[in-house]
């Protein structure tokens, strides 16, 4: 059901939004100034690699820093699971996680939400969408409000230049049934490029390392699975077994048989991978952006 919404109610509905984000937060706005509400909020939620945020911006694009604050560019990258985009069209306002969107005349700009009149259109979604892969979801509701708008904005979302992507890593623990987040992998940072025409001499982004908990030995960068046992092993896709189950395979040499584990994530794969394709086909995107093959 939609709600209309001004003044301190609509402060309040954006609030809640930052607030309630467990599995997804997305932010489209022209203009860029995280409120301090805001920042607090998020700064809650900084440990949580599973919550995926994407940002979109835009406008001014021949001086960027008048449309985003790089302070709030440098705390965005400070999170596990981000992806920051640009659209020089960009007009719209949205803003949802898994349970709620709003739609506003509202940028998320601190001196918009403290002096401007705003509305804006509040719906409970209960829309799941990953975000990920450059898939736009089949609603089964697709005449309903929130299903067409929420389908819209994730299509500006496809459209919008990438410059800044991470993502969150795991090693597959207990025999394969459960993964362990072992840190983040900076996959796309085009921010140096991006910001250079900036008449801004003073507009550079830090992109911080990552914080993990992995040693230098289960770093995220070299570890793979064997396909056929789901031990760790150096991750190569040319040599996806550990020794033993090398030779075993070798007796029959045949590139196809179906094998048990994904030589990525270590996740079972129900025989959908073999030497020929070591890696499970819905991480094959990921695995190419982290090891560069």
């Amino acid at each position: 059901m939609a709600e209309f919404l001004t003044s301190s109610d609509l402060n309040s509905a954006m609030e809640g939004i930052f607030e309630s984000a467990e599995n997804q937060l997305l932010l489209i706005s022209p203009y860029i100034k995280l409120h301090e509400r805001y920042k607090s909020i998020l700064k809650s939620k900084l440990q949580n690699h599973k919550l995926k945020i994407t940002v979109v911006f835009g406008k001014n694009e021949d001086d960027v820093s008048k449309s985003v604050k790089i302070e709030d560019i440098n705390f965005f990258t400070e999170f596990p699971n981000i992806e920051i985009r640009y659209e020089k069209r960009l007009h719209a306002k949205y803003y949802a996680n898994e349970t709620y969107a709003l739609i506003s005349s509202m940028n998320l700009y601190s001196y918009s939400q403290d002096h401007n009149i705003e509305a804006g259109i509040l719906t409970q979604t209960s829309l799941l969408d990953s975000l990920t892969g450059g898939l736009i979801t089949k609603f089964t509701s697709a005449d309903s409000f929130d299903a067409v708008a929420y389908g819209y904005f994730l299509r500006v979302v496809e459209q919008a230049k990438m410059l800044y992507q991470k993502i969150p890593n795991y090693e597959s623990v207990l025999l394969g049934f459960q993964s362990k987040y072992i840190g983040s992998t900076v996959v796309v940072d085009e921010f140096a490029d991006f910001f250079k025409s900036s008449p801004n001499k003073d507009f550079k982004t830090q992109s911080p390392e990552p914080k993990t908990n992995s040693n230098p030995v289960k770093s995220a960068v070299v570890t793979g699975y064997c396909i056929r046992t789901g031990k760790e092993i150096p991750f190569n896709v040319k040599q996806p077994m550990t020794k033993e189950a090398f030779d075993s395979w070798s007796k029959f040499k045949n590139e196809d048989y179906p094998e048990k584990y994904c030589h990525f994530t270590g996740e079972k794969s129900d025989g959908e991978t073999s030497v020929s394709r070591p890696i499970l086909k819905k991480n094959w995107q990921k695995a190419k952006a982290v090891h560069k093959f």
